[in-house]
């Protein structure tokens, strides 16, 4: 697995948008930016970075100036703008050969996820999943936030499972992120027959995952190598994260059967869900009762409701480090090593 180099201060940030721009919401855009600016790092946008347009430009411009900010030896990172969609439009005209010889970190969520699995699963290059580059936006910043920073800079935290999250966007009478929902992580493991809760678990694997909608779209192409990543590091085992935007439950039980069936949960050590960003009606029972059919017969732990994804707070995960998961009694916490 290749580890590009952390941030350090002074150092350059490269923003693309492979997928949507940011001209519909620059004063929470440049509010992120000021943030990382007063981290110590420079700033560089590539032109269709403060668009409005949705996507942010033709396909084959997103993939020239993705390739321009791992062409370009003064820019020490990349990530990408925002999320969105049609982000699979431009992966065909990224520069493989380039980004091999040019390995930097790449950072996004949501859409950007299939960048992610390009460069990990089929590159070898490590990817963080967690923040887009307009991620800092809130005032004041959680500890979710600075957390990112701290991996961004190579500075690799503990993370911990938190006691709230917010469950709506933004409340703009108090013009704050309210955290107003207790946290709930619960460990289920199969017995044969059903699933069962258990309270413990202390696990190590090579983390892997993204947001599951976007994974879907990607699995079968050329851009996705998730079964020779799987065989390469089988010794290691693997702790799956999955972020789940808009899936009700029959079609995320039918993407983790088709996982299941690709034999990529065969050494799983975990398999973690982040809350559902956009349930509709649908219940954590619901989606557990369809979850049971995937692993109510394969002795794999599976957590539900961890913080990971959309919804906030999130942890901020390297795709290809080994990951130490331990959970005891509701509570989680995740480090990550580099090997």
């Amino acid at each position: 697995m290749i580890y590009p180099k952390f941030l350090k201060e002074g150092d350059t940030i490269g923003i693309c948008a492979p997928s949507f721009g940011v001209g519909h919401k620059l004063e929470w855009f440049d509010l992120s930016i000021e943030t990382l600016n007063e981290a110590g790092f420079d700033v560089v946008e590539t032109e269709s970075v403060r668009n409005e347009a949705f996507p942010s430009a033709p396909a084959e411009i997103r993939g020239a100036e993705f390739n321009e900010l791992f062409e370009d030896d003064d820019i020490d990172f990349v990530m990408s703008a925002s999320g969105g969609d049609y982000n699979v439009e431009m992966l065909p005209y990224i520069d493989q050969e380039l980004v091999k010889s040019h390995p930097k970190w790449f950072a996004g969520y949501s859409d950007p996820t299939s960048i992610e699995m390009l460069l990990t699963t089929v590159l070898d290059i490590a990817t963080i999943y967690g923040v887009n580059a307009g991620a800092w936006d809130w005032r004041p910043l959680h500890k979710f936030q600075y957390d990112a920073l701290d991996v961004m800079t190579g500075d690799l935290p503990v993370q911990t499972s938190y006691e709230m999250w917010a469950s709506e966007a933004f409340d703009d009478e108090e013009s704050l992120h309210m955290m107003d929902t207790p946290v709930e992580w619960t460990l289920l493991r199969g017995n044969g027959t059903e699933l069962e809760e258990e309270y413990s678990l202390d696990v190590s694997g090579r983390l892997i995952g993204g947001c599951i909608d976007v994974i879907d779209w990607v699995i079968g192409t050329p851009y996705e190598d998730l079964k020779g990543f799987c065989e390469r590091y089988k010794e290691d085992g693997f702790i799956w994260f999955f972020d789940n935007y808009d899936l009700n439950p029959m079609a995320l039980m039918y993407i983790c059967r088709k996982f299941r069936n690709m034999g990529l949960f065969d050494n799983a050590k975990a398999v973690i869900f982040g809350r559902p960003c956009m349930p509709g009606d649908a219940t954590d029972i619901d989606y557990l009762e369809q979850l049971e059919r995937v692993f109510e017969d394969i002795d794999v732990p599976m957590i539900w409701g961890a913080d990971i994804g959309h919804t906030k707070p999130s942890f901020t995960l390297i795709n290809g480090a080994i990951g130490h998961f331990r959970f005891e009694d509701g509570e989680a916490e995740l480090s990550m090593e580099l090997r």
